[in-house]
């Protein structure tokens, strides 16, 4: 049974919402679904993983979401912001180290304006002609979007978190609603961004069918890249006393988006990497191939917590590429620094 719906996943990139449940709840699977999404991820992308430089641009955030560490309500937060000259020089250090993929992540902070986004990614743009840049800053409106993309931001993530409405409202304040996030994430694509998106996997009262929301929701969308981690609690959040995702379930999921979306980019995330001492090479074994390490100042990088236990150090660190590769390398994978566009879907047969 498991060899015959992890071939039909293979196969027709689709299973019915009966026979995902079938795939979700069990780990009788695992094993064929993680050969078969490796042997999807080669055909595309060989061996190669992808690194991006991280710069996490500030911990101030305007929501207040139930899940998150850095929430508006957390009142024990340190908090910082980073200049504009303290970027470009994460990126100057960045480049320096072979990174040509920068991620601009940051709370949903209104601090930084449009026009201020603009100068820094215009600033960018400018310094490394022959770099991506990514943006993650959370929803904004259409022509905000608009004049990222137009000042030479080529990449947008945006995790939608979970797709279902009532689950949604488990998750988010009032003020919050997940039709603003479908809706910015559609504005994202018809503006010409490569799109990313995604969701938590074992968040406080998630079901499976809730995941099978989520990936309906994607196969709608149909993103460039697509992002999951384990939900990890934080201290000082509503939900602190909740039990923290399932890895097993993680990975079991990147192998049936790899399935799913066969041309996309699928990062291992810091959340595996918190959970498992080797999580993120336990994600790229299971069908995952790019990777995020930390560019941002040392003095900050603990600030960013948005879950307990973050890894800020060590190999996380973008200084220790040579540590990573290394890791990479002992589980049979490449890693590459260029800045590594979603491929195009293709015939299975060619």
């Amino acid at each position: 049974m498991s060899d015959l719906l992890s071939q039909k996943l293979y196969l027709a990139s689709d299973l019915t919402d009966g026979e995902f449940a079938i795939l979700i709840e069990s780990d009788s699977f695992d094993e064929e679904l993680r050969r078969l999404a490796d042997l999807v991820r080669r055909s595309y992308y060989g061996t190669d993983v992808y690194v991006r430089g991280l710069i996490e641009i500030s911990n101030y955030c305007r929501n207040d979401c139930y899940y998150c560490g850095i929430r508006r309500g957390n009142h024990f937060v340190e908090r910082y912001r980073l200049t504009r000259g303290e970027i470009l020089d994460c990126c100057r250090i960045g480049y320096e180290l072979g990174y040509r993929t920068f991620v601009i992540q940051g709370g949903e902070d209104t601090f930084y304006s449009d026009e201020m986004i603009c100068e820094i990614v215009s600033a960018i743009r400018e310094l490394y002609v022959d770099c991506a840049i990514t943006l993650s800053l959370g929803e904004r409106s259409y022509r905000s979007y608009k004049s990222f993309f137009d000042s030479g931001a080529n990449r947008y993530l945006l995790r939608h978190e979970t797709a279902d409405s009532e689950h949604y409202v488990k998750l988010h304040p009032p003020e919050m609603s997940l039709d603003n996030r479908k809706r910015c994430l559609f504005d994202l694509k018809r503006i010409g961004y490569q799109v990313g998106s995604g969701f938590m996997v074992g968040s406080p009262y998630q079901t499976t069918q809730n995941i099978i929301a989520d990936l309906r929701f994607l196969q709608e969308l149909q993103p460039a890249m697509v992002g999951i981690g384990s939900f990890i609690s934080h201290h000082q959040t509503p939900f602190s006393n909740f039990r923290s995702g399932d890895l097993k379930l993680t990975l079991r999921l990147i192998s049936i988006l790899r399935l799913l979306f066969p041309y996309s980019l699928i990062p291992a995330t810091t959340a595996l990497g918190t959970i498992d001492p080797v999580g993120r090479e336990l994600g790229i074994l299971a069908g995952a191939n790019v990777v995020m390490p930390n560019l941002s100042p040392v003095n900050v990088r603990k600030k960013y917590e948005l879950y307990d236990n973050k890894i800020c150090t060590g190999e996380e660190a973008a200084e220790c590429r040579h540590c990573l590769t290394r890791r990479i390398a002992s589980i049979g994978f490449n890693i590459v620094t260029n800045i590594g566009n979603v491929k195009e879907m293709k015939d299975k047969c060619s």
